[in-house]
């Protein structure tokens, strides 16, 4: 099983940007797609943004051309570039298998806090 701990969430006014990471526990980091997803007060969580093990990429409309996934295979860690943050981006956002709202059972971390507010 795959242990994911985000992280480089935090306080951002409008316009801000942040860099978040997920680092993956395990081995087989490089062969699963990986997806960033957020979950805001009273909202279902949603897909971000996604990249496969082939390195193709996948954005909401919402976050497009804000938003930039990225993944190092060898730190077995998936990033989240986000610019032009806006105060609709606030939310919980979570890494996970790139399928993960798909699959029954998918389980989650923490996830790391974002907040855009001036």
């Amino acid at each position: 099983q795959v242990q994911l701990v985000e992280s480089g969430g935090g306080l951002v006014q409008p316009g801000g940007s942040l860099r978040l990471a997920c680092v993956a526990s395990g081995s087989i980091f490089s062969i699963y797609a990986m997806g960033w997803y957020r979950q805001a007060p009273g909202k279902q969580r949603e897909l971000v943004a996604r990249i496969s093990s082939s390195f193709s990429i996948y954005y909401a409309d919402s976050v497009k051309g804000r938003f930039t996934i990225s993944r190092d295979n060898a730190k077995n860690t998936v990033y989240l570039q986000m610019d032009s943050l806006k105060p609709e981006d606030t939310a919980i956002y979570y890494c996970n298998q790139g399928l993960a709202l798909t699959r029954p059972g998918s389980s989650w971390g923490q996830g790391t806090q974002v907040t855009v507010s001036s």
